[in-house]
């Protein structure tokens, strides 16, 4: 590394140049552990948050790729008749792939594994992001292979090379022997990495990585998405079974390059470093995940800890009654703030927590900035503190945090977790939380497990004085009674029941919201039974004369339809007062939240 201050000796006496002092800090030529891996924690956050679309497709090139050292060696081999020579060209694949920035899963055992050992990312999202990589990568492999195989480009004796080497691995080494050579392959591997974040420079990394991969070839070891193509090759071109070449050489092999690699992450390069390693501007105070967290991921409600996130551990109280509201911007969207406030004050110990949702994007210099982070924070903070009037109107507790992620909407569904709310009451706007929510993942999923009720709300102005309330019975109407309950004792809203039957069973409708009415304590409320049939068009009839509405989940639920963009309710649109829209808590069994679609049933 140059020295910007000149030399530090003596001056040749001839120029009559006078000795220059040694100035300013002595700066360290390389990394140390603990900044190679805050290097590696600060990559790996932005790898294991990343779409499944961006995953798959950045290692499908990768496996591609890996085609090319195919390729190369079993072209050379014949040529040169020597295996050194041919090896001499193998690590091009890796080159490629490695200073190109796709994705490898033996390059994915290092930094992924480094943030779940820090519990900042769950083994479920570990486990994700490697099922992706790996998928990609086959799927690469194996179109590369398909056109080696059938495209003319191996001459006949490149060809026999090249099935020969998948040959070896399947017919003539056994599964151990696969197991350790792979092991020592996912070691060179994970130590490239570490490598690469310790280089300063490009010609350096290229340097370590052509070293570290020829020693692959050179010693006979195994690497899994070469050892996929190489078998996928022999079995188009030969006669190798796919349970035989998977059984006997692909998972081995598999298994030898991730253990090898987690191996020198957990016992060589992360306990290295000390206590201190993660004090940097983008991890410092962050709250690690929980060990059921950790353990469980989604299906304990958090998978990925947020780049920034204020709220402070607390002892919920049993007898509080909690309205979470999750927030875009604080400025313009205060009359949600005050529609949660008018509801919690209806309880003896009501809570409002405002959680301003700030989306950094995926890849942000920024947010490395401790200071950059900070100026957010304390933005966020004073415009928060412009809602303390509304709790002071409705004499509510007030709760603000600021939560700055790469994601958004899924960040709802943890905080609700995370703190328990009775309530999560949200805007539906196109450029609020919901915008952002169809790039991030699983949200069926999310949907459809629902850690408590949740209104959203599409706003026009909040005004409570009129509500219309369509019934068909149902969790979601309860939610809907219990909610105009709210505000008919705290803004006295005049409240409307309606009903829509099947053409000629008025009757059996006004019988049935008659009960409805007096089992939610509604019985005072105006009733009307529509029998036309028509649900959507006697709502937006009768909402003509109200200024707000609530509508309820059925079939999917709401939310499942609101973020994938198939709730197709007219009404929502075409009324000119505010809709909400209430659903229930819902859960499913493990069983069903493991292998299930995602989505409910019609």
């Amino acid at each position: 590394m140059a020295d910007s201050h000149g030399p530090t000796g003596p001056a040749d006496d001839d120029d009559g140049a006078e000795e220059v002092p040694v100035t300013g800090e002595v700066v360290p030529d390389k990394f140390s552990s603990d900044e190679v891996f805050q290097r590696i924690v600060a990559d790996a956050d932005h790898e294991i948050t990343s779409g499944v679309r961006e995953l798959f497709f950045s290692a499908l090139a990768g496996g591609f790729a890996i085609t090319i050292t195919l390729l190369v060696y079993a072209s050379m081999y014949p040529k040169t008749d020597s295996s050194i020579a041919a090896a001499l060209l193998y690590p091009i694949g890796f080159i490629y792939i490695i200073i190109g920035g796709y994705q490898l899963y033996t390059e994915n055992t290092l930094p992924p594994v480094a943030l779940t050992l820090e519990r900042l990312a769950s083994i479920p999202a570990l486990l994700r992001h490697w099922g992706i990589v790996a998928a990609g990568n086959f799927v690469g492999g194996a179109i590369g292979a398909v056109v080696l195989a059938y495209g003319g480009v191996f001459s006949p004796e490149a060809a026999a090379v090249a099935a020969n080497l998948a040959a070896e691995g399947v017919y003539e080494t056994s599964n151990v022997e696969l197991f350790f050579k792979g092991a020592y392959a996912g070691l060179i591997v994970a130590g490239v990495v570490w490598m690469n974040f310790a280089a300063r420079d490009t010609v350096t990394r290229l340097l370590v990585v052509y070293i570290a991969f020829l020693t692959i070839p050179l010693a006979n070891l195994f690497h899994v998405v070469v050892s996929f193509t190489e078998a996928t090759f022999l079995m188009l071109t030969g006669d190798l079974p796919l349970l035989l070449a998977m059984t006997d050489f692909i998972v081995p092999v598999m298994l030898g390059n991730t253990i090898g690699g987690v191996v020198l992450v957990t016992i060589v390069n992360y306990y290295q470093t000390t206590e201190d390693r993660l004090e940097t501007a983008r991890f410092e105070h962050v709250r690690r995940l929980s060990v059921r967290e950790w353990l469980l991921g989604n299906l304990a409600g958090r998978s990925y800890v947020p780049l920034v996130d204020t709220v402070e551990d607390f002892v919920r109280d049993p007898e509080s009654y909690r309205v979470l509201v999750p927030i875009a911007n604080p400025r313009t969207e205060s009359t949600l703030v005050e529609l949660a406030c008018a509801l919690a004050s209806t309880r003896e110990k009501g809570t409002v927590h405002v959680a301003h949702v700030v989306q950094a994007p995926q890849q942000s210099s920024a947010m490395a900035d401790r200071e950059q982070r900070d100026r957010i924070v304390e933005e966020s903070s004073g415009q928060l503190d412009d809602l303390d009037r509304l709790a002071e109107q409705y004499d509510v507790k007030l709760e603000t945090s600021t939560i700055v992620s790469h994601r958004s909407f899924e960040v709802v569904f943890d905080r609700a977790t995370r703190t328990r709310p009775d309530l999560v009451l949200m805007n539906w706007e196109e450029d609020g939380l919901w915008a952002s929510a169809r790039a991030e993942r699983p949200l069926a999923e999310l949907t459809n497990q629902l850690p408590t009720d949740f209104l959203v709300v599409k706003n026009r102005g909040g005004d409570a004085s009129r509500i219309l309330v369509p019934t068909a019975g149902g969790p979601a109407s309860d939610l809907s009674a219990d909610v105009a309950r709210g505000l008919r004792s705290a803004v006295g809203s005049e409240i409307t029941l309606l009903h829509v039957a099947e053409s000629g069973e008025r009757e059996a409708g006004e019988a049935f919201l008659a009960e409805w009415a007096e089992g939610h304590d509604l019985g005072d409320a105006a009733r009307i039974v529509d029998d036309s049939g028509d649900v959507e068009r006697a709502i937006e009839r009768e909402a003509a004369d109200h200024t707000m509405v609530m509508l309820g989940a059925t079939e999917q639920g709401i939310l499942s339809r609101l973020v994938t963009d198939s709730l197709h309710l007219n009404v929502v649109d075409e009324v000119e007062g505010t809709v909400l829209l209430a659903e229930r808590a819902t859960d499913r069994s493990l069983l069903q939240r493991l292998i299930g679609a995602g989505r409910r049933e019609k």
